[in-house]
């Protein structure tokens, strides 16, 4: 990159109290119709985003989750605590893999209306300790002139891919399914 098209990079920061980021896992087996589908709530993550603002050339995406901060949300107290607990011991093992990280390695970006783009974003994604090369994102993103991006989308991701042990209740009779569905409502902010 030349040092011309460096000075033309516009900066911006992921706001996460601004943003909504939430991941859903679905209930299988003999008892599901009884079970949740919990909704964990993705409360702490930064990041920052890069593009040359009317090309978007050179453009660039970080992503880091505190896999510690995700909260269920859509379940009694009681409940809550448990489904936690297992998700931070026996899921995604916080205490050995205590982020999940996202880096894009190609941005496309086509325009659907005033400041508003269709996007794919690719790139490595690190969940559990493992990596995997072009994860796919699509969404919408729109630009507001003062200085703040809003990306929306929804993603999916298959826990096996990343040796995540799928959890199951009650001798099995209520499980998670493979799937879980990442939803995103993220602002980001220019610095």
């Amino acid at each position: 990159m030349t040092a011309e098209a460096a000075a033309q990079i516009a900066y911006y920061r992921l706001d996460s109290a601004g943003s909504t980021f939430t991941v859903q896992a679905f209930a299988e087996g003999l008892f599901s119709v009884f079970g949740h589908d919990p909704i964990f709530r993705v409360s702490e993550f930064s990041g920052e985003a890069e593009f040359v603002p009317g090309t978007f050339e050179h453009a660039s995406l970080r992503l880091v989750i505190s896999a510690n901060y995700l909260s269920v949300t859509n379940v009694s107290k009681s409940d809550r605590q448990e489904i936690e607990r297992t998700m931070r011991n026996e899921v995604l093992e916080t205490s050995k893999y205590p982020e999940i990280v996202f880096e894009s390695h190609n941005i496309s970006l086509s325009r659907i209306g005033e400041d508003r783009y269709r996007a794919r974003v690719i790139g490595d994604l690190t969940l559990h300790g493992v990596t995997h090369k072009n994860f796919w994102v699509n969404g919408e993103v729109t630009a507001s002139g003062e200085g703040e991006l809003r990306a929306k989308g929804l993603c999916p991701i298959k826990q096996t891919d990343y040796k995540i042990k799928l959890v199951s209740v009650a001798g099995g009779t209520l499980k998670i399914k493979n799937e879980v569905k990442c939803s995103f409502d993220i602002l980001a902010r220019s610095v």
